[in-house]
C-alpha cells in the first residue's frame, strides 16, 4: 500500500492544486470584473450627472424666458389698461359736458344740400361769429348716443390693440 499512498497523496495534491489555481483564476477574475464595472458605474454616473446639469441648465434659461415674457405681459396690460382708462375719462367728461350744455355737437352741412332743401339756415350763434362752413346741432340725446357708440368703439380699439401686443409677446 506505500505504492498506492504516494500516487493518491500526489494525486490528492494535484487535485487539490488544480483547485486552489481554479479558484485563484476565479478570484483574479472577479477583481478584473469588479474593476470593470466599478469603471463603467463610474463613468455611468459621470454621464447621468452630466445629463442633470443640462436639463437644469435648459429648464433654468426656459424659466427665465417664460419670466421676461410674464415682464412684458404686464407691462403691455398696465399699458393698455391705462389708456383704457384715460379714455373712458376722457369719454365720461365730454358726456357730462354735454350734459351741462357746456358744450354741443354740431354736424358740417352741406352747402349744395342745404341750399337745395332750404331747412336750415347758417346764421351764426349769438355767441360767436362764425365764418367757416354752415353747421347744425345735434340735439343732446342723439349726442350721448353718438358719444357712448364711439367710446364703445374707442374701447374695442384698445382692447385689439392689448391683444396684438399680447399675441407679438408670445411670438417673440
Amino acid at each position: 500500500m506505500p505504492a498506492f499512498g504516494l500516487i493518491g497523496w500526489r494525486l490528492i495534491g494535484l487535485l487539490v492544486l488544480a483547485g486552489c489555481s481554479a479558484a485563484l483564476a476565479w478570484q483574479l477574475q472577479d477583481w478584473r470584473y469588479g474593476r470593470q464595472l466599478a469603471e463603467q458605474a463610474r463613468l455611468h454616473a459621470k454621464t447621468l450627472n452630466q445629463l442633470t446639469l443640462a436639463a437644469a441648465t435648459q429648464q433654468q434659461a426656459e424659466q427665465n424666458k417664460y419670466l421676461a415674457l410674464e415682464q412684458r405681459l404686464s407691462a403691455s396690460e398696465q399699458t393698455h389698461y391705462r389708456a383704457l382708462s384715460d379714455a373712458e375719462r376722457d369719454q365720461g367728461r365730454l358726456r357730462d359736458r354735454l350734459a351741462t350744455a357746456d358744450v354741443r355737437l354740431s354736424v358740417l352741412l352741406d352747402a349744395h344740400d342745404a341750399a337745395a332743401t332750404c331747412a336750415m339756415s347758417a346764421a351764426s350763434s349769438a355767441g360767436g361769429v362764425d365764418h367757416g362752413p354752415p353747421r347744425a346741432r345735434l340735439d343732446p340725446a342723439h349726442a350721448q348716443r353718438i358719444i357712448a357708440i364711439t367710446d364703445a368703439g374707442d374701447s374695442g380699439l384698445i382692447a385689439l390693440q392689448a391683444c396684438q401686443a399680447y399675441v407679438r409677446a408670445l411670438v417673440r
